[in-house]
């Protein structure tokens, strides 16, 4: 029976047996000695043997790996370090050294030999070999005893998959940076694809932001891809898509109709605008004032418009008063003509008629009656009226 008492704790608890194809599973285990009896004992060395394979019954696969550590505690707090060594080739131990080879183990004392193993991989009961030199005096004859500390490893979980994929704005506005982030195991390789490109994240990484050339313009679908590292054919998609406040659009196909209130170009050369009101629409240019239309025809059913002119500033134009209409040439707002192969009217009311050569003779309606004239070498004369019949009264 030892005068000692051995307690055994791991982190995590339980240990989880290393799988397969994936980085080993690795834990710490603490061996705890407390003097549970009401003298002290005194103790020169204690070694802990490890079952050492890939076995259920090992606690790992390769002793040379172990990181151990030895502290002692007292009673009142204070806490020293203690000398832990490993014990002859192939013995698979460790063996804690009193400090100057005998001390005292006060009731309440504590030892506490840490171990950070990579675990074996077959799940199942480790059994760990714990033997004591002890004593009741400071000079008199030690003994060795004998104990067993066992532990559990359970069998390997299935990696959960990574989750939570999302980003931290669900709307982009203007110079907005987005960052979208996940969480997941590293026994993941982590791949996002986007329109036009795809990106490979850094192992330890579990957020990326686009950089600027390829930050979104307009609504975008980003896909998380999670590769097993152990399982290659094992992958995960996750998916999640941001909003863009004003999108760039190549081309837009709507097949039903757009409602919209104005339409605006893209640059400040091209910013003329149209609205589209309760009567129609307006247009405005990039000032905000109201502009022009240009098109190659117009097919309409009316024109309201107080004048129409032609497309050049000095091109004749005709205004609409309200009782007939004004032919005007060009800017100087003097009489123009008006041409036409025939005129079908009601009535003419005219100070004159000439025929379309400028020396063609021309009637003239005076208060009494008409005059005809002709033209003689410029000079106004009386012209010459010919008719086959007069039927007067």
């Amino acid at each position: 029976m030892t005068m000692l008492t051995y307690t055994l704790l791991t982190d995590p608890a339980p240990l989880e047996a290393s799988a397969s194809g994936r980085p080993p599973s690795t834990g710490t285990v603490y061996l705890v000695v407390t003097n549970t009896g009401q003298q002290a004992a005194f103790w020169s060395t204690i070694t802990v043997q490890v079952p050492v394979g890939n076995g259920a019954g090992d606690l790992t696969p390769d002793f040379g790996k172990i990181k151990p550590k030895g502290e002692y505690g007292t009673w009142s707090g204070t806490l020293s370090s203690v000398s832990v060594q490993p014990g002859p080739q192939g013995s698979n131990a460790f063996q804690v050294t009193a400090p100057g080879g005998r001390a005292s183990f006060a009731p309440g004392d504590h030892l506490v030999l840490t171990l950070e193993v990579a675990v074996a991989p077959a799940a199942g009961l480790a059994v760990l070999k714990v033997t004591e030199n002890t004593g009741r005096t400071r000079t008199g004859r030690l003994s060795s005893s004998v104990a067993a500390v066992s532990l559990v490893k359970t069998a390997a979980r299935e990696i959960p998959p990574p989750r939570d994929f999302r980003p931290d704005k669900a709307m982009l506005d203007g110079t907005d940076t987005l960052t979208l982030s996940w969480e997941g195991s590293d026994d993941f390789s982590y791949e996002i694809l986007f329109p036009g490109g795809r990106r490979s994240i850094a192992s330890n990484a579990r957020s990326w932001s686009p950089a600027a050339a390829d930050a979104p313009t307009r609504a975008t679908t980003y896909i998380l891809v999670a590769t097993s590292r152990s399982a290659p054919q094992r992958k995960h998609y996750l998916t999640t898509t941001v909003q863009v406040r004003n999108p760039v659009l190549e081309t837009l196909t709507a097949t039903t109709g757009i409602d919209t209130p104005w339409v605006q170009g893209t640059t400040d050369a091209t910013k003329g605008r149209v609205t589209f009101t309760g009567t129609g629409v307006e247009i405005s240019n990039n000032s905000g004032g109201q502009s022009t239309v240009t098109a190659d025809k117009a097919d309409l059913t009316g024109v309201n418009t107080e004048w129409v002119q032609g497309k050049s500033t000095d091109d004749g134009w005709i205004s609409f008063p309200k009782d007939g209409l004004n032919v005007y040439r060009d800017g100087s707002r003097s009489w123009g003509n008006v041409a036409a192969e025939k005129a079908d009217l009601n009535g003419v009311s005219t100070k004159w008629v000439q025929g379309k050569d400028d020396r063609d003779g021309w009637i003239d309606f005076s208060y009494y009656g008409v005059n005809v004239f002709r033209h003689d070498e410029g000079t106004k004369r009386w012209g010459v009226m010919g008719v086959n019949r007069i039927d007067h009264h």
